[in-house]
C-alpha cells in the first residue's frame, strides 16, 4: 500500500499568505513604467511559492520517497528515495530556535531530512516505526501548529488592511 503525505495546509497557507501580504502593495506603489513588470513578477512569484509548497512524501512497503516539483529541482531541491532496510537510525539535531530536526541515517552514512510538516504526521511516524523498527515517540512537528495558524491570520489581516488602504 502506498501512502502519500502532502505538506500541511497551514504551512502552505502561512507561506502563501505571507508572500501575498509582502508583495500585494508592490503593483500599487510602482511607477507607471514598472506597473506591468511588477504585476508579471508578482504572478510569477505566486506561482513559484505555490509550486514550492507542493512537495510530498510517498511510502510503500519497500521504501520512503521525497518528491519535489520540477521548479524546485531546478532551484536545488532534490528528490530522494531510501529503502526501509537501509535506514540505520534517526538522529536529531537542535535548531537555533530550540526545536529539533531529524535525519534518516543510512547504512552507507547518508543523511536525509525527515519531513516534519506533513499532513497525517502521526500516521507517517507509525509507518516509519513499523518499517524500520525505530522508536519515533520523541519526534514531533518542527514548530507548534499554532505558529502557522497565527502567521496565516496575521498575514491575512495585513492583506485586508493593505487592500483597504489602497482601494479606498
Amino acid at each position: 500500500m502506498i501512502g502519500k503525505f502532502k505538506t500541511m495546509f497551514f504551512v502552505k497557507s502561512s507561506l502563501i499568505s505571507l508572500y501575498l501580504a509582502l508583495t500585494i502593495p508592490l503593483p500599487f506603489i510602482s511607477i507607471d513604467k514598472l506597473l506591468i513588470p511588477s504585476i508579471v513578477l508578482f504572478i510569477l512569484g505566486l506561482y513559484l511559492i505555490i509550486n514550492f509548497t507542493n512537495d510530498y512524501v510517498e511510502t510503500c512497503k519497500d521504501k520512503i520517497s521525497y518528491r519535489t516539483s520540477f521548479i524546485s529541482k531546478i532551484l536545488g531541491r532534490k528528490n530522494w528515495e531510501v529503502p526501509w532496510n537501509d535506514i540505520k537510525l534517526i538522529k536529531s539535531l537542535p535548531t537555533s530556535q530550540g526545536s529539533k530536526v531529524y535525519y534518516f541515517n543510512t547504512i552507507a552514512g547518508d543523511n536525509f531530512l525527515l519531513p516534519q510538516r506533513l499532513e497525517n504526521f502521526e500516521k507517517f511516524l507509525l509507518i516509519i516505526s513499523k518499517n524500520t523498527g525505530i522508536n519515533v515517540d520523541e519526534i514531533s512537528y518542527i514548530s507548534p501548529l499554532w505558529t502557522y495558524k497565527l502567521l496565516t491570520l496575521l498575514s491575512t489581516m495585513m492583506i485586508i488592511c493593505e487592500l483597504f488602504a489602497f482601494l479606498i
